[in-house]
């Protein structure tokens, strides 16, 4: 004691009811701490007993010892917790010994456990009306996070983060249980951004008269991202790739081209999509804007009839379709007439395992229509093939292989908000609510009452959340009918409701002009969202001619999955879908894939289906697609046999063909046969 009593950097003084606590520190270590109790004397208050503590029990020392002590301290600090009266004391007995002493804030977390922490107003951490220091407060932190089923690094990293910016542990655990303060909750804000571009006078562009109309009736000159696809040969028949955030006005260079083309005998429009939901509204708006200049149409999957009762007309002027519509008429050797313009709207779709190698399949197989159409009809030039997206990774790349020219308009109209709160599943409807009725009780300065999309994972919590809205609000999701469907988008562009909730693969690109986006899960199914599927939806939130900025929450529940296929917990997708960049648009062909494909290629192209699988996206192993194709018997040479072209035409994976082929064979019920594909899928 002796030796550590001559090296004693700071002596510490903390109250504790009727005594104080004594903290000798040298280096920023601890070397005793002592209880440390006053006597009144005649020449004031004087050192009455002074015992050190020592593991659970205490060892008395002399009152003289502690005095030694006080003499040699190199500086002596009074907890600012001390009471009025306990810092007069102390000062009135330290001041006989000549000493002085500094009042200073400290951790009262640590003073309680006879550690002195010296705070500062910048270190300071308010929590249950006092302050403590910054490793107390992640410790209490943690503590919280624990007891609400822990949190991995990403989210405490976060966590802690705003901690230490906000200075305040009831705030920062008030996230958990759904605090909605935006201060708190916003993660970042995306800025508004403007490429300088000089726009393009309407009545300045080489269109036909009709088309030109049309637009000066409009407005006066093109967007950014149309003037730069006009200025890369949109109008000389350019084949175009059009990467550029949504609400910016990409489609319109599309519709422009097709349009014009058209009118000028140059063939009919296709405009393709991935989803009905999509071709429905689409085909509404066409017919709308310019039914009185083409005939227009839909084909959608392989029915010939739409929902609501139209039939599809294959020498209308505009077919609107989606990709598995139009791929079923190649397939099944329809005469589409001659095609001036395709548009492939969402085309980094070709990244997705089930849907992209069918639409790399499909570009290369109307492509092959088209060339022979050419070589059959000389008076018809071909298409003109435009590719519309608002993500993708790797523009260059992908529009290096589709042979196309690049426009890339890296503008946002408004900024974004994106905000990160956590809740656990049932709470998630409350949270929702909340933020809902703040969204519509606010109107822009456009005049336009704030409207939400909320993003679930299925169509029952769809409806669940729906009926937990306060607001007039819809669910949205492929078991509507088209009626059903056309009738909430209506109410919604009418602002007759405050929020449509639905599922995050159909309402992806779907025209609902909302200012908030919320994602009640970041999963799609049974599977968490990638970046650029993230970066599409969060997309949907706010328009430049109807709000101000666009907002998004995304509510995280700590530890929660929602199969036990899925690899991660939700606030770790959470935070690598905020920080993770663009996944590039590459299509990837397993075995199943490119059996299906090949055989598809060969039933359109017979002997061209070597060339039709080279010119695709991805790399297609051919020789080994019609080895399996062969042995399968669902090709004689290069001629799609009547099982082959029953596969085909239905777009069946080899492995589903064969379990209906069983079924037939064992005479079972078609519901037992359709069971044993479900089961199948989900052991894959």
């Amino acid at each position: 004691m002796s030796e550590q009593v001559q090296r004693v950097d700071t002596l510490f003084l903390h109250e504790t009811g009727d005594d104080y606590l004594a903290v000798a520190q040298r280096s920023g270590d601890r070397l005793f701490r002592a209880k440390l109790e006053l006597t009144e004397r005649d020449a004031g208050p004087r050192p009455g007993r002074f015992r050190v503590k020592t593991g659970s029990g205490e060892e008395p020392r002399s009152p003289d010892q502690f005095v030694d002590i006080a003499r040699r301290a190199d500086r002596i600090r009074i907890s600012e917790q001390t009471s009025r009266s306990g810092r007069e004391e102390l000062r009135e007995m330290l001041d006989a010994y000549q000493q002085d002493a500094k009042v200073v804030r400290t951790c009262r977390y640590c003073a309680g456990k006879g550690r002195y922490s010296p705070i500062t107003s910048e270190t300071a951490i308010e929590a249950d009306g006092e302050f403590i220091c910054q490793d107390c407060a992640i410790r209490e932190l943690e503590r919280e996070l624990s007891f609400n089923g822990g949190m991995t690094g990403a989210a405490q990293d976060r966590l802690e983060d705003l901690l230490l910016e906000e200075q305040d542990l009831d705030r920062i655990t008030g996230l958990l249980g759904g605090n909605l303060d935006p201060d708190l909750t916003k993660f970042d804000e995306v800025s508004a951004t403007t490429d300088e571009v000089d726009p393009v006078p309407v009545d300045s562009l080489d269109l036909h008269p009709d088309v030109k109309d049309l637009l000066t009736a409009r407005f006066d000159e093109l967007l950014p991202v149309q003037s730069l696809s006009v200025e890369n040969g949109l109008l000389d028949g350019e084949d175009q790739l059009v990467v550029s955030a949504t609400a910016t006005g990409k489609t319109l260079v599309g519709e422009m081209a097709g349009l014009h083309r058209h009118l000028s005998g140059k063939g009919k429009m296709l405009f393709l999509v991935p989803l009905v939901a999509l071709a429905n509204q689409k085909h509404e708006d066409f017919e709308d804007e310019y039914g009185d200049l083409a005939n227009v149409t839909i084909r959608v999957g392989s029915s010939r009839i739409r929902d609501d009762g139209h039939a599809f007309d294959p020498s209308a002027d505009i077919i609107v379709g989606t990709y598995e519509g139009i791929d079923h008429a190649l397939r099944t050797g329809k005469d589409l007439g001659d095609v001036g313009t395709v548009v492939i709207d969402e085309v980094h779709t070709l990244k997705e395992d089930e849907r992209g190698h069918r639409l790399d399949g499909l570009i290369s197989r109307l492509k092959y229509y088209c060339e022979q159409r050419e070589q059959q009809y000389r008076d018809y030039e071909g298409a003109q093939w435009i590719y519309l997206s608002a993500t993708v990774g790797n523009p260059g790349e992908l529009a290096r292989g589709m042979r196309a020219n690049l426009v890339e308009f890296e503008e946002r109209p408004i900024p974004i908000e994106r905000h990160v709160t956590f809740a656990e599943g049932n709470e998630k409807p409350d949270i929702e609510n909340k933020l809902v009725r703040r969204e519509f009780d606010k109107e822009s300065s456009k005049g336009y009452k704030g409207q939400t999309i909320i993003f679930t994972n299925s169509r029952r919590r769809c409806h669940e959340i729906s009926r937990k809205l306060d607001y007039p609000s819809a669910a949205y999701h492929a078991g509507l009918d088209y009626g059903e469907r056309k009738s909430v988008e209506r109410r919604f562009g009418n602002q007759d409701l405050s929020a449509v909730v639905t599922t995050a693969a159909l309402a992806a690109g779907v025209d609902f002009p909302a200012s908030q986006v919320i994602f009640d899960t970041l999963a799609m199914g049974i599977e968490w969202l990638s970046v650029q599927e993230f970066e599409q939806m969060l997309g949907r939130a706010g328009r430049p001619d109807y709000h101000d900025r666009g907002k998004v929450y995304m509510l995280v529940e700590p530890d929660a999955s929602y199969h036990s296929s899925m690899e991660g917990t939700e606030e770790e997708i959470a935070f690598k879908l905020l920080k993770g960049e663009m996944e590039d648009v590459v299509t990837h062909y397993d075995e199943t894939a490119a059996v299906e494909e090949t055989l598809a290629n060969v039933t359109v192209g017979g002997k061209a289906a070597k060339r039709l699988n080279d010119r695709m996206l991805g790399e297609v192993p051919t020789k080994h697609a019609l080895g399996k194709l062969l042995e399968y018997e669902f090709v004689d040479g290069f001629e799609p046999t009547p099982l082959g072209r029953a596969v085909t035409t239905h777009f069946l994976e080899p492995g589903a063909a064969f379990t209906i082929l069983d079924g037939v064979r064992k005479a079972k019920h078609p519901y037992d046969v359709v069971a044993d594909i479900e089961l199948r899928g989900e052991q894959q």
